[in-house]
């Protein structure tokens, strides 16, 4: 599958524009995170617990998009974005969408 963030694919053509492919993931942060994410917040510097979390988080999110364009019957997936948001006081929403698409090599 191919991912990319821009309107086409170099060296291909969109035969057919399949729709919206997208991955969402929830994560909620665990209290040993929010204990060591306090204390590195009071003393400055990366939040390691909550970088690791995220980028966790948006692997996946990918994961789900491609498995959810691969459903589709496409084999690409144009102008991918990321878009996140926070549900209540510890859960994050990371979404991955884009456009699945049936690209051929020119």
């Amino acid at each position: 599958m191919i991912v990319v963030t821009t309107e086409n694919i170099k060296g291909y053509e969109i035969k057919e524009v399949k729709g919206s492919a997208f991955g969402i993931v929830v994560r909620a942060r665990g209290i040993g995170g929010d204990i060591m994410a306090g204390l590195r917040g009071i003393m400055g510097g990366e939040i390691k617990e909550y970088t690791s979390m995220l980028e966790d988080a948006r692997k996946q999110a990918v994961d789900r998009m491609v498995k959810n364009a691969s459903e589709m019957g496409a084999n690409a997936i144009v102008m991918m974005r990321f878009d996140s948001g926070e549900m209540g006081n510890n859960m994050s929403e990371i979404v991955a969408y884009g456009t699945a698409v049936i690209a051929e090599k020119q």
